[in-house]
């Protein structure tokens, strides 16, 4: 059983959704940054204090695999990690819930 609602967004609204979206944007490319250059900082401790065991990999890998993650998410590539389906997903709890309170009055 599907709930589906018909929203109506103010501009208020619409800038604040926009606003959101920006700042997890910006929030990502930080991310990233901090990503790149701390990894390049790693490298290059590595190559220097024990080039015959390259551990840096291991930081690369991890944190490049967290960094995958944020940028799935706030790029909306899969829709279950969005904000859009969460919001979907609360309104529909809310009307189920609402439903269920007028079943019983």
């Amino acid at each position: 059983m599907g709930v589906i609602m018909d929203i109506k967004f103010t501009e208020e609204d619409k800038y604040y959704i926009a606003k959101k979206k920006v700042e997890s944007i910006k929030g990502f490319y930080g991310n990233l940054t901090s990503f790149i250059v701390v990894n390049i900082i790693l490298i290059i401790i590595n190559l220097w204090t024990s080039p015959q065991y390259l551990w840096f990999f291991w930081p690369l890998l991890w944190w490049g695999v967290g960094v995958v993650f944020h940028g799935l998410k706030v790029f909306e590539v899969f829709p279950v990690l969005g904000k859009d389906w969460e919001e979907r997903k609360i309104k529909e709890l809310m009307e189920k819930e609402k439903e269920n309170q007028n079943k019983w009055q």
